[in-house]
């Protein structure tokens, strides 16, 4: 059996219990062949949290081989959808029981300010299962016409089978949630790898996998290094879907191991550089309020982040004018102090990384008129910074940042905004500020992204469809059409009157 810790919440001095094994077949259990362990540092202090259970490739085999199990006899075909939505209600009672102390343990391991973590990150999934909860007794097919008198066709949605998930280190309970609800709401069993810089509350909420009440198996959850255990998952024979959240680059990788290996169901949702045009017509101040948050919402750390702002030249500088004065209204800081809107990144890898990026920018001849100085003292800190004089070449107009980074340019006429918007490899996110009707449809329709925010930016709900185009992934999460990511379509045929003649 794999050991358990107890952690203690600063300021609350809450006493965390948590497991550190591998969560298979409902229990916490140590690696099958692996000695590794996997320490978890908090970012605000850089100090470490605790160890967990490293997983290995045969770690993956033992879970999938749970996962299959599960499928062929307890979960899958043999369970309904009104029992499959009874235990996803109960699990998000359990989450909305235990919010504030998955807040807590997620501000430790990943940095985020607690009410943040509660009131958006876990709330937000709570409502995530119960939306799927209710889909889990409405998945249908169709009954098709061929011809009345002898014969017609029905189709079933089935379960796809066992799924792969990884999620990534920026929304560890909500990614969780957002890949869990509909697989399980479809009848799907689950091998989840959680980022190995965040794997504390996936653990925690494993927990109440168990006191939910779902059979063994159905949810699996392997701690691992993704260049272990994500890759062992993604070529595994033995699993029907893999659906990943992260970088791009990795996305290439899943992709064509699930190429090489069994040709499994993919769905990818990747990076993005997500542009925000504010036209002249625009209320300022709420476009303002719109594009610091698009930029700052989770220090920066989201695939989704409006890290491209173009302003229309006519009030460009006055837009800048609030804009500086928005952002630096926004704390960041100790995640446990409730007056805190921000806090550190993730990683010492992910600070340095945003920092390169920083340097790229003054180096290029971009003007920081905001931030881009170090804090001195512990804990991952990068303040909002801004960038203005900018060209479209430069490293930080074109690369995916992951942090408070933003760069202002400007724009004469709408069809140079829309080139401009449009002018990356990626498509997750985009938005536009404009009181013209008229020029909202028009520049809705010609932006290339899966999601454009009208009037307002980084809001996401349940029953909205969200996905990338472009470079920024493929398939979708949430609304109806994740249902599809995790199903497949079986097409019955009945003859019940037509006679063969034969030979032909």
């Amino acid at each position: 059996m794999a050991t358990v810790v107890t952690i203690t919440v600063p300021k609350t001095g809450r006493q965390i219990k948590l497991p550190t094994g591998l969560f298979i077949n409902n229990q916490f259990v140590a690696s099958v062949d692996s000695k590794e362990t996997i320490e978890c540092i908090n970012p605000a202090t850089e100090k470490p949290i605790c160890s967990v259970v490293a997983g290995s490739a045969k770690d993956i085999d033992v879970a999938v081989a749970a996962a299959r199990e599960a499928f062929n006899t307890t979960w899958g075909k043999n369970v309904t959808g009104f029992e499959r939505s009874r235990l996803l209600n109960k699990l998000a009672d359990l989450m909305e029981r235990d919010a504030q102390e998955l807040a807590e343990l997620e501000a430790l391991n990943n940095g985020k300010p607690v009410r943040v973590a509660r009131d958006f990150d876990v709330g937000d999934s709570v409502g995530c299962l119960r939306y799927y909860a209710g889909w889990a007794d409405k998945i249908v097919g169709q009954t098709i016409e061929i011809d009345n008198k002898t014969k017609f066709a029905y189709t079933k949605h089935e379960p796809i089978g066992v799924c792969g998930q990884i999620i990534p280190w920026n929304y560890p309970i909500m990614m969780w949630a957002w890949k869990v609800a509909p697989a399980l709401a479809c009848g799907c069993t689950i091998v989840m790898k959680p980022s190995e810089y965040t794997p504390l509350t996936v653990l925690k909420l494993s927990e109440l996998i168990v006191e939910a009440g779902f059979p063994p198996g159905v949810i699996n959850t392997i701690p691992s290094l993704g260049s272990v255990g994500g890759a062992a998952l993604t070529a595994h024979k033995g699993v029907d879907k893999i659906a990943f959240t992260g970088s791009t680059i990795t996305g290439r990788k899943i992709m064509a191991a699930a190429a090489e290996s069994n040709l499994k169901k993919v769905s990818l949702e990747l990076g993005g550089k997500s542009p925000q045009l504010i036209f002249e017509s625009a209320n300022l101040d709420q476009a303002a309020n719109w594009a610091a948050l698009g930029i700052l919402y989770n220090t920066g750390q989201d695939c989704t982040a409006g890290s491209r702002v173009y302003v229309q030249d006519t009030v460009y500088d006055k837009f800048i004018q609030i804009l500086v004065i928005k952002a630096k209204q926004l704390v960041i800081g100790d995640g446990f102090d409730e007056a805190t809107g921000g806090g550190p990144v993730v990683s010492k890898v992910q600070y340095d990384k945003i920092w390169s990026y920083i340097e790229a920018g003054k180096q290029q001849g971009a003007q920081c008129i905001l931030g881009g100085e170090k804090r001195s003292g512990k804990g991952y800190y990068v303040d909002p910074t801004i960038f203005t004089n900018i060209t479209p070449d430069m490293k930080i107009v074109q690369e995916e940042i992951f942090g408070p980074v933003l760069s202002v340019g400007r724009f004469s006429t709408e069809d140079e905004g829309i080139k401009l918007a449009n002018s990356t490899t990626y498509g997750l996110g985009a938005g536009l500020h404009s009181n013209d009707a008229n020029q909202c449809m028009r520049v809705s329709n010609a932006l290339e992204a899966g999601t454009v925010w009208v009037n307002q930016y980084n809001l996401l709900y349940n029953n909205v469809p969200f996905g990338g185009k472009k470079q920024s992934g493929i398939g979708r999460e949430l609304g109806s059409n994740a249902l599809e990511e995790y199903t497949s379509v079986k097409a019955v045929q009945w003859n019940y009157g037509e006679k063969l003649d034969w030979p032909l």
